[in-house]
């Protein structure tokens, strides 16, 4: 335990002295407040589905006491006794569990459905799920992550929101520059930072702060950034967010955009009660855990001009050989493309399966790849030699005639939008032993059952079991069992 040179507060562990002193030339008077702050309880919060319900709607439904974030539509705070990761509603992807500050940099990006949008540092998902919910089903999400393994975890939260129209890549920014130049209507760049905003729920960063420190990180922050221009078109919103204090690596980044990029225009975002406008640079939107139940957390707003292109200062890209099978901008089709002869009109089990459903289907965008089924969002531009985890939703695999419906088809359906579905109520012990993986007894008002059978808790999908008479044979993916 260290005492602040105030000597009016005690921290339970050291801040190094660098930092305090930037603080203290950020916050002035305040920060003696900033300080006393790491005394309280962190703020519990989640963000709900607007896919599948509203936040009210949800409140209802909720097994503990929630209240709304002021400043997020969709937000809710939580008490800190329950684990709503464990609930059967967290299973159906009614609400995505999220920091309240953290959720404010999706809220602020401009999307309509029908957009193009990036989401370019995008794990775990929390962000992107947003976006996605906003899109509708229209246009396309572009998740990505330049980590394969954080990757695979968003894809399943994105999955799991039951976001039907995306694409989730794992690449350096660099890569996916040269395949989408001026292609987005909007992108999000929460960059990876040095993370003081999180100090006071994370202790641990402090060492990372020491080891790195802004300057590191401002750095690859640039890189990042740049290439985020490159990619939004002309009339297009970037975003940039981190969670850190820093000037270096907020207000004098953004700062460096605009002199640099004179395509790029700030954005005035507004202020809500408990927000701070940006600290020597007017525009740009701060939260501090002394003024808001949250953590620490900055926006700007970019916008790219209509007229000027980021080719004028993006440096051009030398062309990398990528070997045979590509062509002069190094794409690589992807096998099975729309619209080609693909033997899926042979596969009758999958149609007959289509017509269960209560959805529209553009036959277009189906594409089969080798045993598995895709429908790819609309605008989808094809392959491009970039590592996709998943272009659009994954439908389901054809095996020897039979078609096997996947959990991300589960999980854009539900009762209304399928014909077989069985809804358990959520105390039904039923629920959680499906989530397990176990086979399910029907009661005699729910069956007999038979083909593929939707599994619902209250309405809302879980996944697929096989209906054998009175009894159900688990489908549920493995690896999204309640633990």
């Amino acid at each position: 335990m260290i005492t602040d040179v105030s000597e009016k507060t005690v921290l339970k562990f050291p801040l190094p002295e660098p930092f305090q002193e930037e603080m203290r030339s950020l916050l002035d008077e305040e920060y003696e407040q900033y300080v006393k702050s790491f005394d309280d309880p962190r703020s519990l919060g989640l963000r709900v589905n607007t896919l599948r319900l509203t936040r009210e709607e949800c409140r209802d439904r909720l097994p503990c006491d929630t209240w709304p974030v002021p400043w997020i539509a969709n937000g809710l705070f939580y008490e800190d006794h329950v684990r709503l990761s464990k609930d059967p509603y967290y299973y159906a992807g009614l609400y995505y569990l999220q920091e309240p500050s953290a959720m404010t940099p999706a809220s602020l990006l401009p999307v309509k459905p029908g957009d193009m949008v990036l989401d370019l540092c995008a794990a775990p998902g929390g962000k992107s799920t947003e976006l996605g919910a906003r899109l509708r089903g229209e246009g396309m999400l572009v998740a990505n992550d330049i980590s394969n393994s954080r990757a695979k975890g968003l894809l399943k939260n994105l999955e799991l929101f039951g976001i039907a129209n995306l694409c989730v890549t794992s690449e350096p920014p660099e890569r996916l520059a040269a395949v989408f130049p001026g292609f987005f209507d909007s992108i999000l760049i929460d960059a990876p930072c040095s993370g003081e905003g999180m100090f006071r729920k994370e202790p641990a960063m402090i060492q990372e702060w020491v080891k790195k420190g802004p300057e590191y990180y401002s750095r690859i922050q640039k890189e990042i950034v740049r290439e985020g221009i490159f990619m939004v078109k002309p009339g297009g919103y970037l975003l940039y967010s981190t969670c850190t204090f820093s000037r270096a690596e907020d207000e004098e980044l953004i700062r460096w955009v605009l002199n640099t990029f004179e395509e790029m225009e700030l954005v005035p975002l507004p202020l809500f009660e408990g927000a701070r406008d940006g600290i020597g640079l007017s525009g740009c939107l701060r939260l501090f855990p002394h003024r808001i139940r949250g953590e620490g957390h900055f926006m700007a707003l970019l916008r790219k001009k209509k007229t000027g292109s980021a080719r004028e200062t993006v440096p051009q890209r030398k062309q990398e050989d990528h070997g045979s099978g590509r062509d002069q901008r190094g794409r690589r089709p992807l096998p099975g493309k729309a619209g080609q002869k693909d033997g899926l009109d042979e596969d009758r089990e999958f149609w007959s399966f289509l017509g269960d459903t209560k959805l529209h289907w553009d036959r277009n965008r189906l594409v089969k790849r080798r045993d598995k089924i895709y429908y790819l969002p609309e605008g989808f531009p094809g392959g491009a030699g970039l590592r996709y985890l998943r272009t659009g939703l994954f439908m389901g695999t054809i095996t020897k005639g039979r078609f096997e419906p996947s959990q991300a088809m589960a999980m854009v359906l539900g009762e209304g939008r399928y014909s077989n579905c069985v809804s358990f109520h959520r105390d039904d012990e039923r629920v959680i032993r499906y989530l397990k993986g176990e086979t399910v007894v029907l009661q005699k008002e729910e069956g007999p059952r038979s083909g593929w059978c939707l599994v619902c808790v209250d309405g809302f999908a879980l996944g697929f079991a096989k209906g054998n008479q009175m009894t159900l044979k688990n489908k549920y993916y493995p690896g999204w069992r309640w633990q």
